[in-house]
């Protein structure tokens, strides 16, 4: 997982509500167990029409969110269904950060584990950053995990909370994985010490 210290990029603006893990990635794309390769069906639905040609009234196919790599969304994103591939999509299409007021609890879970950073605000700093996102690609964020803040382009400041733990991961890219393989020498020492002890096993 790659590490994340200090993001500054375009936040592209999404005032959905209620935004749930099928709009984010839509199930005819849940057929692999891949994480990449999944940016192209992020909001499926809603990014192209039926004909496969781009919807341009959406917010990331307008010109001046393309390369966004800051997603501003309404309440309640990420809810619906548990499918790790929502975040993975976003990962994949270029999304490393989520500011909303709240979120789905398992999509909360899922973005740490997989290197997207999900900040909540409150209503009335979620409303700020609208209007920073909303002002197009001359209005970039800077997201510093380890202030735990967010600075608009005015210079304006925001403080979010984050537990110290998935802090601490995210910072140093430590997935699932990477915890278990930190301790591998103490895993090595125990092994060892069970092949004396129990020579059976």
């Amino acid at each position: 997982m790659d590490k994340f210290t200090t993001l500054e990029g375009i936040a592209a603006p999404l005032r959905t509500i209620n935004v749930d893990t099928d709009a984010i990635i839509p199930k005819q794309y849940l057929k692999t167990i891949k994480r990449t390769g999944l940016g192209k069906g992020l909001f499926a639905e809603k990014r192209f029409r039926d004909d496969g040609s781009e919807n341009p009234d959406f917010v990331l196919n307008k010109p001046a969110y393309r390369n966004a790599t800051i997603l501003v969304a309404g309440d309640n994103f990420g809810c619906g269904s548990s499918r790790e591939h929502a975040p993975w999509a976003l990962l994949d299409y270029g999304i490393r950060a989520v500011i909303s007021t709240s979120f789905g609890d398992i999509f909360y879970n899922n973005c740490f584990k997989n290197g997207v950073l999900p900040i909540r605000v409150s209503p009335e700093d979620l409303e700020k950053l609208f209007d920073d996102a909303e002002r197009g690609a001359n209005a970039r964020l800077t997201i510093d995990l380890e202030n735990q803040e967010i600075r608009g382009p005015d210079g304006g400041r925001i403080t979010f909370e984050v537990d110290p733990h998935r802090k601490h991961c995210m910072l140093n890219g430590l997935d699932d994985i990477g915890l278990t393989l930190e301790k591998a020498p103490k895993i090595a020492g125990f092994e060892s010490r069970m092949k004396d002890v129990r020579p059976w096993a």
